[in-house]
């Protein structure tokens, strides 16, 4: 951070042999980059899977790197020693945005839309990894900047540029089980601790890690290695538990095949939930509207049910003894009225139900594009970065957006997110009703509290067990609001909702 953006630009032409150089240059200010040009990208949050995206885009130049833990980012550090390092991310903007054509980010999630969303407003195409955001209200913001600013966009859930979506889409649509009235889909995540209690006090922070910057527009509370740098996920100020993680993975089939949208309605349930921490396992059951025929089959009314900390849907009747259902990882269950289709993980091996109808099933002929790499291991391809990639070096005008791009992955990121929602305000005792396009729940009166456990203890004394359970009393409102859309602290800000006629 002491070298200036001129320094970084003369020093890395001579270390490295290749040149940054004007966006005016290389045509970049037009919305043009040559498919032979290299894209100029930053990394930011590249300790964990921020490492894996980078290594797949190393096609382009890595020329910056920015993380707030320089001990877990060290292995990524190492990979690319002349990229410029930063703690900051703002402070990283401020020096080398003219010198940045693209950005990664793979933050923890409550960070997700304050970096992602300033780096749209800069002119910078964005890779950000699912969920796109912590909050409702994040995901809307991210999709409408997006269309305003033009660029190329991706959420990391890397198995929407598989072929497997696009098959279960193919099958789907082409009237393979008749019209899906119901999903089921599940994940063995939480593989973090999760059900956990607030800190009683902080410990020392360690050198390398400014947890100031960590917390970002969080509020404020002493470091404890219990938050980060991998269990964050367990924690509702920085994470979305297993549903915000899993989800964008294995509902994203479903979202697509069924062309959905805004769910009417939402109910959730779980083990014990508390102020602090997602629960130890959950389920959700979304309803969606009917939508208009796609192809040759009709969409009804829908009900996706989410199953996850171990818990599973009924096993289907049709599956042989033995078999497992889905994979080690989850799966997804499509029933409609003519048959079932069963997935893995991802939407990985789908199949009739049962398997034996695949014996005599003619598969669709394709027709949805697939992207090139997408018929491989979902772990040694690059093809959801590269398909980013080359959406990047596409003029505005004649782009064909990546597969996951936040016009598609924006409503479905506030789909997953306004799930974690229900479980957090299951203590209503009723199916809440959304209203999507306002982002708001419609039937959770001014009036309406909710207890929440805020302490939850337990000893032996003298051999007989002692409980310690408190609860805080919220509004219900109140505190629906403010998970929709939170409240940003300690100086972090968002770029304004844009306006429409």
């Amino acid at each position: 951070m002491k070298n200036s953006r001129r320094d970084f630009i003369k020093n890395t032409a001579l270390i490295t042999g290749f040149s940054i150089v004007s966006n005016t240059v290389l045509g970049k200010k037009f919305g043009h980059v040559a498919p032979s040009d290299k894209l100029n990208i930053a990394g930011i949050g590249v300790g964990g899977m921020g490492r894996r995206n980078l290594a797949n885009m190393n096609t382009e130049n890595i020329v910056a790197l920015c993380d707030v833990d320089w001990r877990y980012a060290q292995k990524t550090f190492n990979d690319y020693p002349r990229a410029e390092k930063f703690k900051d991310w703002r402070v990283m903007f401020d020096e080398m945005k003219d010198s940045i054509d693209a950005v990664m980010v793979a933050t923890p999630d409550h960070t997700h839309a304050g970096v992602t969303a300033h780096a749209i407003t800069l002119g910078k195409h964005c890779y950000t990894q699912k969920p796109l955001s912590h909050s409702v209200y994040e995901s809307r913001l991210l999709t409408e900047l997006a269309k305003d600013y033009g660029v190329a966009t991706q959420m990391g859930n890397q198995g929407n540029s598989f072929d497997w979506c696009r098959e279960i889409a193919e099958w789907i649509q082409s009237d393979a089980i008749g019209e899906v009235y119901e999903v089921h889909c599940w994940t063995d995540r939480p593989i973090w601790p999760q059900g956990l209690m607030k800190p009683k006090q902080g410990v020392p922070i360690p050198d390398t890690l400014d947890w100031d910057l960590f917390l970002g527009p969080a509020e404020r509370r002493d470091y404890n290695p219990v938050y980060t740098p991998w269990n964050w996920r367990g924690w509702w100020d920085f994470g979305t538990g297993a549903l915000g993680d899993m989800a964008c993975h294995i509902m994203d089939p479903v979202y697509w095949a069924l062309n959905l949208k805004y769910p009417t309605k939402v109910n959730g349930s779980s083990t014990l939930s508390n102020l602090y921490s997602p629960p130890h396992a959950e389920v959700v059951k979304y309803t969606f509207p009917a939508r208009p025929k796609v192809r040759n089959v009709n969409m009804p009314e829908v009900t996706v049910h989410w199953y996850d900390g171990g818990l599973l849907p009924d096993r289907p009747a049709e599956l042989a003894p033995g078999m497992m259902m889905g994979d080690e990882n989850g799966g997804i269950i499509f029933v409609g009225k003519k048959g079932k289709i069963m997935t893995g993980c991802y939407g990985m091996n789908p199949t009739l139900l049962p398997v034996e109808n695949m014996n005599h099933f003619e598969k669709p002929k394709p027709w949805i594009p697939r992207v090139p790499g997408g018929n491989g291991d979902i772990w040694n391809t690059n093809a959801h970065e590269q398909d980013w990639i080359r959406a990047a070096k596409e003029s505005k005008t004649n782009r064909t957006e990546a597969s996951s791009n936040f016009s598609f992955s924006g409503p479905f990121n506030e789909m997953v997110v306004m799930g974690v929602l229900a479980v957090r305000l299951q203590a209503l005792h009723r199916d809440l009703l959304w209203d999507g396009e306002k982002m708001e729940f419609t039937n959770i009166t001014a009036n309406d509290e909710i207890q929440i456990v805020s302490v939850d203890e337990f000893e032996v004394v003298d051999g007989d067990p002692r409980f310690n359970r408190q609860f805080q009393k919220v509004n219900a409102q109140g505190v629906a609001k403010e998970w929709i859309n939170h409240t940003y602290h300690n100086g972090f800000t968002l770029p304004a909702m844009p306006k429409r006629k």
